[in-house]
């Protein structure tokens, strides 16, 4: 196989009349799909080039998998932007980026039209209602090969501008292809998609379902602020399979969700982007107990994970779940201070991978992706790259690998990873902030926001909310005279949360 599109091809010729993906709109057969992705290629081949990111501003759901994959038929790969981020935030991804073209629909075309100049603003209707030209399809496909870029996922980055991940076909096929057989993913199977499309974990869900013939429901976003709709949802829809962030699954199990009704169907809990509270992972198991659940883990630049756990019904994750380990074809390994690999078991390192599910690096970033994606220091005969993933790690008494935290500082926040630096470098642009500070309250899940100037709080938050996505905005301002200093003349950051955790 040289591209994801003939998991769809495939699919589509076994089973043309089965539902591929249904939203709150609608249904699409595979047959559908591969149809509308195709007319939609058919009228980009007209003008992208070779590998030519494609910017995708439309809500998630069958519309935007019509875009995806229609860019990806005409040669090119295809960046998701998520209207629900604020517009500035997406602007810096575009400044990144610089796509040339744009698909979107009447409901979002203005904001298109203010994002992309001078980019082309492409009506996904247009697109849909061009006539197939299987020549020119065809002949695209003859120049892609599965090193090509497939979709660019960008995430936060330490220098205040968004990162852009760039990953090929061969490395979605190399996971996708372990990643169904090990869960043993079938046709038989309904992906309830929580994520939005610009975060990987939703990669799972769509070639999950391209690869197996799985129905994708996608759920409705607005079902995540009303627990009791959202477990109707997957009841209603016969869902199996969940492959969502912890986020998530806490707000069902929090809201007590599971107590109103049981999606008594679902068989599979796969969760993962940050450490998993056992309060919440009881109730869940508590709930359905016949149910697998998995911990995975695994940073953007992988390909989704790199790491699995299994839980074991019979032990108690009171002390912590293993992210377990490496899936087939990938190394996960742990270095030390000196590069020097750790085996033993207690000893912090930093966990790196090695595979051909390493993404193609940083977007238009050479040095960002030249620090991460670096030669394997363990001094082979030959030349491989390995993906340093800024993750401590360390070996339990069984030999299974457990997360230990950051050796920089960024964070994992409600499934999502931010740069610290990110944030702070937001608050400074606030009028009337003079230095800030952010530090992350893992055992509390709490982000803060420490600053020194005449702004006023709720001023400062407003600034970030049309700035920021949600998630990156601290949920605790604090106005402070001065900060605390180390010996070394730096910002005791520690001190700083601990003065305020004593108030």
């Amino acid at each position: 196989m040289k591209t994801v599109l003939e998991y769809l091809e495939h699919t589509a010729a076994l089973r043309p009349q089965a539902v591929a993906v249904e939203d709150a709109s609608g249904t699409a057969t595979f047959r559908e799909l591969e149809l509308a992705c195709r007319k939609v290629g058919s009228a980009l081949t007209a003008c992208i080039a070779p590998g030519e990111p494609v910017a995708v501003l439309l809500e998630k759901g069958r519309t935007a998998l019509f875009a995806f994959w229609g860019a990806v038929y005409a040669g090119g790969c295809y960046v998701p932007f998520n209207p629900d981020l604020p517009a500035p935030r997406l602007g810096q991804v575009q400044a990144v980026l610089g796509a040339r073209y744009v698909i979107t629909d009447q409901a979002h075309r203005a904001l298109a039209e203010q994002l992309f100049p001078p980019a082309a603003v492409l009506d996904i209707a247009d697109l849909l209602a061009a006539p197939l030209q299987p020549a020119r399809l065809e002949s695209v496909r003859q120049g892609v090969i599965d090193a090509d870029p497939l979709y660019i996922n960008f995430t936060s980055g330490s220098t205040g501008q968004p990162k852009g991940v760039v990953v090929s076909h061969r490395s979605v096929m190399d996971f996708i292809d372990v990643f169904t057989e090990t869960f043993s993913i079938t046709r038989e199977d309904v992906l309830a998609n929580q994520a939005p499309f610009d975060f990987d974990v939703s990669v799972k869900d769509l070639y999950t379902m391209l690869k197996t013939g799985a129905r994708l429901t996608v759920v409705p976003k607005e079902l995540f602020s009303r627990p009791r709709e959202l477990v109707d949802w997957l009841c209603d829809r016969g869902a199996t399979t969940l492959i969502w962030a912890v986020s998530a699954l806490c707000l069902v199990s929090a809201f007590h969700g599971l107590d109103y009704r049981v999606p008594a169907g679902v068989n599979k809990v796969l969760f993962s982007g940050e450490v998993m509270p056992h309060k919440h992972l009881k109730a869940w198991r508590d709930h359905l107990p016949e149910a697998t659940f998995v911990n995975l883990y695994g940073p953007t630049e992988i390909t989704c994970n790199c790491t699995y756990h299994v839980l074991d019904p019979g032990r108690d994750y009171a002390g912590g779940i293993p992210i377990g380990k490496a899936f087939p074809n990938e190394e996960v390994f742990l270095l030390d201070d000196q590069d020097r690999e750790i085996t033993a078991p207690g000893i912090t390192g930093e966990l790196c991978v090695r595979g051909t599910a390493l993404a193609l690096g940083y977007c238009r970033a050479p040095a960002a992706t030249a620090a991460a994606f670096v030669p394997d220091p363990r001094g082979r005969a030959w030349p491989a790259v390995i993906y340093r993933t800024g993750d401590l790690g360390q070996y339990g008494p069984e030999g299974e690998l457990y997360f230990r935290g950051r050796k920089d500082f960024q964070i994992k926040y409600q499934g999502h990873r931010i740069e610290l630096e990110e944030i702070e470098g937001a608050v400074a642009q606030v009028p009337g902030v003079e230095r800030c500070c952010c530090l992350f309250q893992e055992e509390r899940q709490r982000l803060w926001g420490f600053y020194q100037g005449t702004a006023e709080p709720e001023t400062v938050r407003a600034d970030l909310a049309r700035r920021l996505p949600g998630y990156m905005v601290p949920s605790a301002l604090r106005r402070r005279e001065t900060f605390p200093l180390n010996k070394n003349g730096k910002v005791d950051r520690q001190a700083l949360l601990a003065g305020e955790v004593r108030r």
